[in-house]
């Protein structure tokens, strides 16, 4: 027998035995779940005590933890449940485990920041994780650029997105548009080409399924949103104008010289109603838009992703 030959058999050994090991450990921590049917009731909350169990295979524990993550939230998104308790916690002892590991943090910004029913709703919890991560990863722009995305989507704080995006801006390799993001929100917080640019940067630079498809729901809400408010300005300079609303709008595309019936991103023609409001035919295949809806609307369920902007 080689030397090689003696180092592969020494190596798939070692590699059953901690494939083994960590297999003994889930079950064990899995019996340590409460007997009671208690909904969102995480096996171990504690990032410390998970840590300690792992028995030195953190990075391994940790896939296996951010495995967990996903199958929990498609799990509770596939049922339409409008909490994801555990959430935050996986998401702590993923990194907590290996706290390199980047797609967490990621994932973190897009689902755990946002309210029900499309995510957490902890933002404080989120930008922990965020400096948690920038703490571990301070050449990652990447965090950064998470830090300021749950700073701007969900706390509304342009000034502190502003600074976290120029922080971030300095790091060595670091993306372009960020030093764009941090003048914008200075400048310009809260308008559509800003908000556009920072879904854009979401989509472009993710590479998961879930968060590329959150993004892409928030770039058609933009869309939507930005068409009926130069739709809704363009009835009041109708009524201006002329003393009354219009009565249709082809009468209002032509008093434009607008090229045809304006449509939303999957092609159904915005509606106008006699009170001369812009609404959108189907709100629901909307779910962030804040425009275009029914006086009363209410949303009747969780995002349905579409592949069109």
């Amino acid at each position: 027998m080689t030397a090689r030959q003696r180092t592969t058999i020494i190596a798939g050994a070692c590699l059953a035995v901690s494939m083994t090991a960590c297999v003994f450990l889930l079950r064990h921590i899995d019996r340590l779940r409460p007997k009671a049917t208690i909904d969102d009731a995480l096996y171990i909350s504690s990032p410390t005590m998970v840590k300690r169990a792992s028995l030195g295979f953190n990075g391994l524990m940790a896939c296996i933890y951010w495995t967990r993550t996903i199958q929990y939230f498609g799990h509770r998104h596939f049922d339409r449940a409008h909490s994801y308790n555990e959430l935050g916690p996986l998401l702590e002892i993923t990194t907590t485990l290996d706290p390199q590991l980047f797609p967490p943090y990621q994932f973190g910004a897009s689902f755990l920041a946002p309210k029900p029913p499309n995510g957490a709703g902890e933002p404080a919890r989120t930008i922990q994780l965020m400096e948690y991560g920038i703490a571990h990863n301070p050449d990652n722009w990447q965090i950064y650029y998470n830090l300021g995305f749950v700073y701007y989507t969900e706390l509304k704080d342009y000034t502190r997105a502003s600074e976290v995006f120029a922080r971030g801006s300095k790091v060595p390799g670091a993306h372009p548009f960020l030093k764009i993001l941090a003048a914008q929100m200075a400048e310009h917080a809260g308008d559509f080409a800003t908000a556009r640019l920072l879904w854009s940067a979401t989509f472009e630079t993710s590479h998961e399924t879930n968060i590329r498809q959150n993004a892409l729901e928030h770039l058609r809400a933009i869309s939507v949103d930005e068409a009926v408010t130069n739709l809704q300005a363009a009835v009041t300079r109708f009524g201006e104008k002329v003393g009354r609303l219009p009565s249709s709008m082809s009468e209002l595309v032509t008093a434009e010289h607008l090229p045809g019936i304006p449509a939303d991103p999957d092609g159904n023609a915005y509606q106008l109603t006699p009170e001369g409001r812009i609404q959108l035919e189907k709100p629901d295949d909307f779910p962030f838009v804040t425009k275009g809806l029914p006086p009363g609307y209410k949303l009747s369920g969780l995002p349905k992703f579409h592949t069109k902007l």
